[in-house]
């Protein structure tokens, strides 16, 4: 039977949501049969917590069990707080349980003691757990607040939303539009709670400010742009004068620009006795006034709250002593105006109140330390052993190198990054290889350098699994300065001192290998993250070390980390190393000078060394993890050297290995590739698609340089598309214009792009400076064809006989056949020039030529653009048969031939060891290469395609 939404009572109805409730509430009609999970999103403010509120009102009035829980931004770092939360009202039910599952449940939630539980253990635990309970009463699960809940729980929540259907229970999470989550979310149906149109926008702002004069309050609502929060509280930045429009209101800002301002303003007139409660609150996170008012005792009580409820910031549940902030914007705030004083007085006083509970105790300490404290690392070790031991390893890395900031003497800084490492390594159990690795380190040197080889180790499984860029940089840094004092001291016993800093060169062996592999791990790292000020410590460290660092490790310092800015003399250091290394066998040295040699187009001559790796990876004699390396840097090879099919089958082949031996790091760089691809071959949607999953992937880790990675892709979409604008926002995102971005090493690639984007689109002045910052950098003598993009973009900019000249000095730089899509590319900008000159029979000449490169390469809207422009010079132009871009892949084939024959995604990846999510990626990529819209249409196409090759 449908339910009509209720609107909760009370004085704060909702306006302009029927048709949002009416549409939640479809996923849980029937309180028999539930079994749904809907994921609600929108921007900041447009009242997803109220939509909440009125399904939980709803769903409680048709006697169905609502449990609820919320993310809090200082809980998000303790596993399974949420699902403590969602849990608690069910500890008398999980004797219901098996005694392994019930005894995980409880020491997830910490009821219990006992060794780590098995992430999927705990969460088969709660699936079992909720369809226990559901049988005699329909349970709905409510979470908001998403992207604040900790990553346990999200795990555990994404594994049980998948497994609803059929039972009785129902999931209901909210998220803020495009935030950052580790919950998966792929494959279930999400709502984006749009904003309130202009009625309901009027309606809600006359219920709560009726006295606006009518222009005042017609211009709120076209600020407001539909956020109910907006539309709440910007009146009350108003003086009573501009409310009544006998005073100028005040200049637009961005709406969450506004809220974030205004909410600091209404917060800082608060007394400081409520302001200090909501510091304690905002920072505490879990809005337990028990614990909220111990800490405050001293300085504060709950009537001191008074003011902040009032004004509509905050709300105290009586019934269950939870305070809730109305926004998180408006915790935010108050941390935000809070003093560095303030905040250290907030977590000590929650310390103190929390006795209790060590871990959070800790935790609270650690922020509160000011300066080295031994106590306090003794505890946040401590601490970290308790997370350990409740299978939170990543945590318990963040809370070692946080007790090693604390320490005061050097040798226990050393020996808590180092444990930290450990713990890295224990957490990557599922990596096939990690233990190796480290006890190959091990044997190597050991005398002393476990340390750094750990650190490294421990990193690279940080950011393969759940770990954050900053934690995997202040690990590496940490771990380096450390054995560097340790040398030193050494030195200063033996009498050795200029030697203190050296490290030995490439092909010996000991404590110096240990230093060079740290340095390359965190050079690895300073490029994922893509901030020039992560890379401050590793230029320096390598600048300390300089007379002992190998050639090849001061080379990827310079032309890996920031390749515009490469001088000729490193250039010429650079293919002296290449010339020596085009017949090294060794997969790390073959890795690292192919990395070395990446961004100043040097792969060519590493390519079959790198081949070499590859072939020995896939026979099992080369590790893992280098035959991936390989493969990443040759498909980059094959994307610009034009050999599209062999980049897509060994990207393909990269994202199976990923997925079968756990290494997640890496699969966002096939996906990059892909995405390339598919933006060249005119597939957009699956180049959106691809950037769009690498994006959302690396955001939550930090890793700014991945993200910025997927623009690229995306700025081939754009002028693929003709949509210049577009293209220009997302080059500009990677480089401003007139720069190219410091240790932002591929603003190189996009740099003839966001020229092309700038002069299209009338943007001459920043055209011009971009072109005057390529000439200015190494893109001229980098190599040939990023000589020639700078000719080319110089030519864009030029007018007259200049621009002519500069394209013939372009096309003119030797050796540039090699890239066949950028040469295409520069013919047609030349003959778009030429044809608008009049000059019909040379434009010719270079269209053909492009047409022609782009049909073999199957680059279908650059050749598209090419024949247009072709027409436009007065030449006919056959239409394309297409068969370029119908070219399937290997792996591609096998997937259309399976489903063609009818199996399902699920089917066809358990043949093919890969995730049916990988599947239909494929599938998508497929369609469109054959022209086709249906799986009822993959085996006519496939006869045709067959066909046409015999043919």
């Amino acid at each position: 039977m449908s339910v009509a939404p209720r609107v909760p009572p009370g004085p704060e109805p909702l306006f302009g949501r029927d048709e949002d409730l009416r549409y939640v509430l479809s996923f849980f009609e029937d309180p028999a049969v539930l079994g749904g999970a809907l994921l609600v999103s929108g921007d900041a403010g447009v009242g997803k917590s109220a939509v909440l509120d009125a399904v939980d009102a709803a769903a409680s009035d048709r006697g169905i069990r609502v449990l609820r829980a919320a993310g809090a931004e200082f809980e998000a770092d303790v596993s399974y707080s949420g699902l403590n939360q969602l849990l608690i009202p069910l500890v008398d039910a999980f004797d219901g349980l098996s005694p392994a599952h019930r005894d995980a449940l409880r020491v997830a939630i910490g009821l219990g003691s006992g060794p780590p539980p098995d992430r999927l253990l705990v969460s088969t635990a709660v699936l079992f757990l909720l369809r226990h309970v559901a049988a005699g009463t329909p349970l709905l699960l409510i979470v908001d607040d998403l992207p604040w809940t900790d990553r346990a729980t999200t795990a555990v929540l994404g594994f049980v939303a998948r497994r609803l259907a059929g039972t009785r229970v129902g999931f209901l999470a909210a998220s803020r539009t495009h935030s950052d989550s580790y919950f998966e979310r792929g494959g279930l149906p999400e709502y984006v709670l749009p904003p309130l149109d202009e009625a309901a926008s009027g309606a809600l702002l006359s219920s709560r400010h009726p006295a606006l004069a009518p222009a005042v309050r017609q211009r709120l609502i076209t600020e407001a742009r539909g956020n109910p929060l907006a539309l709440v509280e910007l009146p009350a930045s108003l003086s009573g004068t501009q409310r009544s429009s006998l005073a100028v209101l005040p200049s637009v800002l961005p709406l969450n620009q506004r809220l974030q301002a205004l909410f600091a303003s209404r917060v800082a007139v608060l007394p400081a006795t409520c302001r200090g409660l909501l510091l304690v609150a905002a920072l505490d996170g879990t809005g337990d006034m028990a614990v909220i008012e111990a800490a405050a005792a001293e300085r504060a009580g709950l009537e001191d709250l008074a003011p902040a409820e009032r004004d509509h910031l905050v709300r105290v549940d009586s019934t269950n002593r939870r305070l809730s902030f109305r926004h998180p914007l408006i915790g935010a705030a108050v941390v935000e105006a809070s003093t560095a004083g303030d905040r250290r007085w907030a977590h000590q006083a929650l310390a103190g109140a929390l006795t209790g509970q060590p871990e959070r105790r800790a935790a609270h300490l650690g922020e509160a330390a000011a300066g080295p404290d031994e106590e306090v690392a003794e505890l946040l070790e401590e601490a970290a052993r308790h997370r350990l031991a409740r299978g939170d390893a990543i945590g318990a890395v963040a809370m070692l190198t946080r007790a090693s900031w604390l320490s005061p003497l050097a040798v226990d800084k050393s020996r808590r990054l180092a444990q930290a490492a450990y713990v890295g390594v224990d957490a990557g159990g599922e990596v096939a290889g990690a233990s190796q690795l480290l006890a190959g380190a091990r044997s190597t040197n050991p005398e002393g350098s476990d340390s750094l080889h750990a650190a490294a180790a421990a990193v690279f499984l940080l950011i393969n699994g759940d770990g954050d860029i900053d934690t995997a940089h202040g690990l590496l840094v940490g771990a380096i300065q450390s054995a560097e004092r340790e040398q030193a001291a050494q030195a200063a016993e033996t009498g050795d001192a200029g030697n203190a800093g050296s490290t030995a060169h490439a092909g010996s062996s000991g404590p110096d290998d240990a230093m060079t592999d740290a340095l390359h791990t965190l050079a690895q790292v300073c490029w994922f993250s893509g901030r020039p000020a992560l890379w401050q410590p590793a230029l320096e460290a390598v600048d300390r070390l300089a007379a002992g660092v190998p050639e090849l490790t001061w080379l990827i310092s310079r032309t890996f980390a920031d390749p515009a800015r490469c001088d000729p003399g490193t250039l010429a250091r650079l293919d002296a190393l290449i010339a020596d290394s085009r017949g090294e066998t060794d997969p790390t040295r073959v890795i690292r000078a192919a990395t070395a040699g990446a961004f100043p187009d040097r792969l060519g001559d590493m390519v079959e060394a790198m081949r070499g790796v590859i072939d020995r990876g896939r026979q099992g004699t080369a590790p893992l993890g280098r035959y991936l390396g390989a493969a990443m840097l040759v498909c980059l090879h094959y994307f610009f050297a034009g050999r599209w099919k062999d980049a897509a089958e060994l990207s393909d082949e990269g994202i199976a290995l990923c997925e079968e031996r756990g290494y997640h790091f890496f699969r966002w760089y096939f996906q990059y590739i892909q995405a390339l691809l598919a933006a060249a071959r005119g597939n957009f949607d699956t180049s959106t698609a691809l950037s769009d999953e690498v994006s959302r992937w690396a955001a939550p880790r930090g890793a700014h340089g991945a993200v910025l990675f997927a623009c690229h892709p995306r700025v081939l979409t754009a002028l693929g598309g003709g949509d210049f604008e577009a293209a220009y926002r997302h080059a500009g995102r990677i480089s401003p214009p007139g720069a190219l971005a410091p240790y932002i090493s591929h603003a190189i690639w996009v740099a003839l792009d966001l020229v092309e984007a700038a002069t299209r689109t009338g943007r001459t002045d920043e055209a011009a400076a971009h072109v005057a910052a390529m000439r200015g950098s190494s893109m001229p003598w980098l190599s040939p064809r990023l000589a020639m993009h700078t000719h080319a973009a110089g030519a864009l900019v030029a007018s007259g006989s200049d621009a002519g000249a500069l394209f013939d000095q372009a096309l003119a730089v030797p050796d540039t056949e090699r890239w066949p899509f950028d040469r295409a590319r520069v013919h047609l900008l030349y003959g778009e020039h030429l044809r608008r000159l009049r000059a019909t029979s040379a434009a010719r000449s270079h269209l053909s030529d492009a047409l022609e490169a782009f049909t073999l390469l199957g680059a279908a809207p650059w050749a598209a653009r090419a024949a247009a422009e072709l027409r436009a010079a007065g030449h006919a132009v056959t239409r394309s048969t297409g068969r370029g871009s119908a070219e399937l892949t290997a792996q591609e084939r096998q997937i259309a031939s399976l489903a063609a024959a009818g199996l399902t995604n699920k089917q066809i990846g358990e043949r093919l060891y890969l995730s049916h999510r990988t599947v239909g990626t494929h599938l998508y990529q497929i369609f469109p290469k054959l022209g086709i819209n249906s799986r009822a249409q993959l085996r006519d196409a496939l006869a045709l395609l067959d066909g046409a090759r015999n043919d």
